[in-house]
Order: structure tokens, then C-alpha cells, then sequence
């Protein structure tokens, strides 16, 4: 009977396993384009100091990697492995590669100044397996999100913007060396920065 529980808990977790699995797809360029057709966007470069650099605005947004900087094999094949990206904004250009980038829709408010510069967290909840909390955290990521802050740093680890939401879920995408964040259903992308992203229950009970 023993045995039995237990290989009835084992098929029910891998269920759930394969069901978060199929929910945790990437988000592609192509998918980032459909999102913000015809939507107000921002492009803003940081230097290391966390300072900007210069900021672009305009309608819709395509973003992509620039495969003409893809470095090939001895056999002439591509590697796929540009770190240069190709932004279009409205019917404009930029092409990017080295420092921090942040492209955020409209809607979204940088609230850098409402949270410390850095954070400690103590955490006195010790109930639960930590294997357990963790597949339940990754079962709300695919599925509702959860109310989280995103503290975002320079390369050099100096503290730059922080945007939180209810529900705020992150993706992977095939854009390089970044992380795509729906924010209350608002797209953040996030370029060659440090990010920490907190449940945001977790800061509140520090403060």
C-alpha cells in the first residue's frame, strides 16, 4: 500500500511536471512583433553606471537578432551566434550590441525609487519542501503569474530601474542575451542587464 502511494504521488507529480512544461514556451521575436503591433514603445540604453544613454520612442517594434554578424564554421555554416540585435521602431532603425537596453510598452512605470537600492530579505516561512514550493512557484509562473518586483542593475551590478506588477511572468526568448517579462499583460524586454525578480510578499514583509 506503501508503494503504491507512492508511485501514485510520483505519476501525479510528473503530470504536473509535463503540464507546466507545455505551458513554458519562450517567447520568439516573431511573438514579441504581434504583441506590440500598432503599441507606443521605449528604448532606452544604460551605461555601466546605470545612466542613460540615449532613448528612442515610437509605434510598434521589431527585434531580432542581426544574422549578418553570425560568425560560421570551416564549412561556411552559420553559428546563429550574433550578439548584435536589429530594432525597428515605427519605420525606423537601430542596431545595438554592448550595453544595457531596456524596451518597455506603454503602460509600464519604472518605480526605481520606491524600493532600497538593495535588499535583504529574511525569510521566517520554513513550512513545506523546498522541491515542493519550487514546482508550485514554476506551476503559477506558466499558468497566472504571480505579484512580483523586478529590480534591474547594470552590468556592473549598479541598480537601474524596478518594475513590479500582480501578475508578472518571465520568458525566455530568442533574442540574445534577453529576457522578455509580461507585466500585467504589458511587455518588458530586458538586454545584457543583472535582474533579481522577488515575489513581491517578500520585500513588503521586510520593509
Amino acid at each position: 500500500m506503501k508503494v503504491k502511494k507512492i508511485l501514485l504521488g510520483t505519476f501525479a507529480l510528473g503530470g504536473v511536471l509535463l503540464l507546466a512544461a507545455c505551458q513554458d514556451v519562450g517567447m520568439t521575436s516573431k511573438a514579441i512583433e504581434e504583441k506590440v503591433d500598432g503599441l507606443s514603445m521605449t528604448v532606452k540604453t544604460y551605461d555601466e553606471n546605470s545612466q542613460v544613454i540615449d532613448t528612442v520612442s515610437g509605434k510598434s517594434l521589431m527585434i531580432d537578432r542581426d544574422t549578418r554578424f553570425d560568425s560560421t564554421d570551416s564549412e561556411g555554416t552559420s553559428k546563429n551566434d550574433s550578439s548584435v540585435v536589429d530594432i525597428t521602431i515605427g519605420k525606423s532603425e537601430m542596431i545595438h550590441v554592448g550595453s544595457s537596453m531596456i524596451i518597455q510598452e506603454q503602460g509600464l512605470t519604472d518605480i526605481f525609487n520606491q524600493y532600497a537600492k538593495t535588499v535583504n530579505i529574511t525569510s521566517e516561512d520554513t513550512r513545506g519542501l523546498p522541491f515542493m514550493n519550487k514546482l508550485i512557484n514554476r506551476y503559477k509562473d506558466s499558468f497566472e503569474g504571480k505579484k512580483r518586483v523586478i529590480l534591474i542593475r547594470s552590468q556592473n551590478g549598479t541598480p537601474l530601474a524596478t518594475f513590479a506588477g500582480n501578475k508578472v511572468t518571465p520568458y525566455s526568448t530568442d533574442v540574445p542575451k534577453s529576457t522578455a517579462l509580461l507585466i500585467d499583460d504589458h511587455l518588458l524586454l530586458i538586454y545584457r542587464c543583472d535582474y533579481t525578480i522577488y515575489d513581491k510578499d517578500l520585500l513588503e514583509s521586510n520593509n
